[in-house]
């Protein structure tokens, strides 16, 4: 008997039986209550889960060393917990209701959007899994911009399909990054057809990316963007949405990043990518706790030159 499988799969059911009675309650909840309801799963969170309380702690200790108090980084532990309940609780809240959703998330630097549309040949939307990002593809999609999303199939189906559910009901398009030639083609028709294509690029990619620093350590990183723009000819524009004080939403859209040419294709990929992670840093040491830190950015260590 497979004990380690049995134990993944009551996991995985726990998972989406609380999420599946967080959603219940939340349909019937009133909107003012929303936010209190999600600090309270914050707070229970926080506490309980361990191993994710811990991987933060690391990933925050790894990234600022001693540029932060131990304070600073608890602080920065908290917020980021109470940021992903308060997501999770406008997803299953706002994702069925497009008319309050579009209230609640403006634009700013559309413009470099939309120049950069007007030239025909797709937008990839550089970004991270910073701020709600879903709740962005969902106002892009309102705001009529024929939008596509590449994504890790989550492992337990059941919450899966309850995303994806939501995704379909504003015609986002799911491009799923396994197969790879699947998602290479797909991706690369709906850039043609001028879609915007969401490629976050901030978690560990193991031995098929490309090391660059990320806060002064090498991470491993995708490197779709760049080789997909030098095929398609799309534009690269970083994109974050920011929470605001009062739990509206901004999405900033930098101005295009031109593709600097290195001697050869692999120096350029480098070159580029090492581009958008000093973007995506950047928007995180400004807003800490908008990225998810209990992912293990680092784990994948480069080779020692001249290691077996």
């Amino acid at each position: 008997m497979n004990f380690k499988k049995i134990r993944k799969d009551i996991v995985y059911f726990l998972g989406w039986a609380a999420l599946s009675g967080c959603s219940l309650i939340i349909s019937v909840l009133p909107e003012a209550w929303l936010y209190s309801f999600a600090k309270a799963i914050a707070s229970l969170g926080y506490t309980f889960a361990r191993k994710q309380r811990n991987i933060a702690f690391e990933s925050l200790s790894f990234a600022f060393g001693d540029e932060k108090t131990q304070a600073e980084k608890e602080q920065i532990a908290r917020d980021c917990f109470m940021f992903m309940s308060k997501s999770a609780a406008e997803l299953l809240f706002l994702m069925d209701k497009p008319n309050i959703l579009e209230k609640q998330v403006s634009f700013t630097g559309e413009e470099n959007l939309r120049q950069a549309l007007a030239k025909g040949s797709g937008v990839i939307l550089v970004s991270a899994h910073f701020g709600n990002f879903p709740l962005m593809l969902g106002r892009l999609a309102i705001a009529g911009y024929k939008t596509a999303a590449i994504m890790r199939q989550m492992k337990d189906t059941r919450v899966e399909k309850m995303f994806l559910k939501k995704r379909q009901r504003y015609n986002i398009k799911t491009i799923y990054s396994q197969p790879r030639k699947a998602c290479v083609d797909t991706t690369i028709r709906f850039l043609r057809d001028n879609g915007l294509v969401f490629i976050p690029i901030d978690q560990n990619f193991g031995t098929s990316g490309v090391f660059v620093d990320f806060f002064g350590k090498k991470a491993a990183t995708a490197t779709g963007p760049v080789v997909l723009a030098s095929r398609t000819k799309a534009a690269i524009i970083p994109c974050f949405i920011i929470r605001q004080k009062d739990d509206t939403h901004n999405i900033v859209f930098e101005k295009q990043v031109d593709l600097e040419q290195g001697e050869g294709d692999q120096e350029t990929i480098a070159i580029n990518i090492q581009k958008l992670t000093g973007i995506i840093e950047s928007y995180i040491r400004r807003y800490p706790a908008e990225w998810g830190w209990i992912h293990r950015r680092w784990k994948t260590k480069p080779k020692v030159e001249g290691g077996a």
